[in-house]
């Protein structure tokens, strides 16, 4: 042990480098549950704020510990992020974030650190701007669900795929681990999925995709024999033994769709789509048809009410207008007619 850590652990302060890497390594993916992107957006954003220690503050790593992350440094931090790197407002909200996140963290741990926790949560951070939500148009959706024909045997299970990704505004690996045990076809149909952390919720199926389904289940599953709980819903064979389709061949198949669309009935199909544009897609399509946003935060497995606000709480300018144009009438057209130029002149000339 380093003399700097052995001074830490002499004055009773809880070793910063042991209580980072459980935090990372230990409760962020096996307690909280949170997935590999967001456990390195963490490292990275605890990273930034180490390196900004030993670059700017002119600390040695060895002897960083809990007393450099008071409320004073992590404001010229802050600052430092806003006028000497640029950071964008949404980096520099992330990142301080990840302190928050982190000192709570140390805090539960180590009640004597509670106060750091209270302290960055103090500190004020502008907001980025909301942008309008990026979503599909009602022609785009349309194309990317019929790209797929059904010639094939293949084909049809890509369309039902992105069928299903539409309708049920699933994450994509929720997609990739539906099994037969989770499709419920007596009415109302349903489906069961699985997202974060392993909480499950049950979404319905509208009319029209408990029909493609029930067809798909025949071709694909028919009989009782090939009911089996635990076979997966989207597979392929290989080998002769049935395979789920992982999370990146569905990436593929969506992709692929977008492309045929785009060279065939709908040029304008954006180049980038992805599964998590789908369920913008769907979220904001409800919501134009006066979905209550509880409902919609349900769909999209959000536990935070907060979560979904944030992305469809505010309307389109295009049902802003609708929302105008119905609270103003428009006054009757006038019956009077404008007078040319010349017919005023003459006009004018009367006595």
């Amino acid at each position: 042990m380093s003399k700097a850590r052995k001074t830490a652990a002499s004055s009773g302060e809880p070793d910063f480098w042991r209580v980072a890497r459980d935090w990372l390594h230990h409760w962020l993916p096996k307690v909280r549950g949170s997935s590999p992107k967001t456990v390195e957006a963490y490292r990275i954003g605890l990273e930034s704020y180490v390196r900004w220690l030993e670059t700017t503050e002119g600390t040695q790593r060895s002897h960083i510990g809990f007393g450099h992350f008071d409320r004073a440094r992590l404001g010229r931090w802050v600052e430092w992020m806003r006028t000497e790197r640029g950071y964008s407002d949404r980096t520099i909200m992330l990142r301080m974030t990840t302190m928050r996140v982190f000192l709570d963290h140390a805090g539960l741990e180590h009640p004597a650190l509670t106060a750091l926790g209270n302290d960055a949560a103090g500190i004020r951070v502008k907001p980025p701007a909301r942008k309008p939500v990026d979503h599909l148009g009602e022609e785009h959706t349309k194309a990317l669900l019929t790209a797929w024909g059904t010639g094939d045997a293949k084909s049809r299970r890509n369309r039902m795929l992105l069928i299903l990704m539409y309708d049920t505004a699933a994450r994509i690996g929720e997609l990739a681990a539906l099994t037969i045990a989770d499709v419920g076809m007596d009415k109302p149909a349903r489906v069961t999925l699985t997202g974060k952390r392993g909480k499950s919720r049950v979404v319905p199926l509208g009319e029209r995709t408990r029909t493609h389904l029930a067809a798909y289940l025949e071709e694909f599953h028919p009989g009782p024999s090939m009911r089996d709980g635990d076979r997966p819903l989207f597979h392929s064979t290989r080998n002769g033994a049935i395979q789920p389709l992982s999370v990146d061949r569905i990436d593929e198949i969506l992709k692929t769709a977008a492309a045929r669309a785009r060279r065939g009935t709908c040029p304008s199909m954006p180049e980038r789509v992805h599964c998590h544009l789908i369920r913008r897609t769907r979220a904001m399509d409800l919501y134009q048809q006066g979905v209550p946003l509880p409902l919609i935060m349900q769909l999209l497995g959000h536990e935070s009410m907060s979560t979904t606000s944030a992305f469809y709480a505010f309307a389109t300018l295009d049902m802003m207008r609708k929302a105008v144009d119905a609270a103003n009438p428009r006054p009757a057209p006038s019956k009077e007619t404008w007078l040319s130029e010349q017919r005023l002149r003459q006009l004018h000339t009367l006595k």
